[in-house]
């Protein structure tokens, strides 16, 4: 966690080099942290509705970008 939070600190830097990698890094958090509560989510039974709801989108927009994923995995 030391790590996210140093990240964090580091997007706000006033420095853009410093600042843009940060960001960058963030959203590459973000997006392994929502893949793995999607699949927890799905592990528990959750339906598309419950996540997309959860996450403040559409089904649609959330199946659309996760469903292939977990295809794959399951293959």
């Amino acid at each position: 966690m030391d790590d996210a939070t140093g990240v964090a600190g580091d997007a706000t830097a006033a420095d853009p080099h410093v600042g843009l990698p940060a960001v960058a890094a963030l959203r590459r958090l973000l997006e392994q942290l929502e893949a793995l509560q999607v699949d927890n989510a799905r592990a528990h039974g959750w339906r598309w509705s419950d996540i997309a709801e959860a996450l403040g989108t559409s089904k649609q927009a959330v199946h659309h970008k996760h469903a292939p994923r977990l295809t794959l995995l399951r293959r």
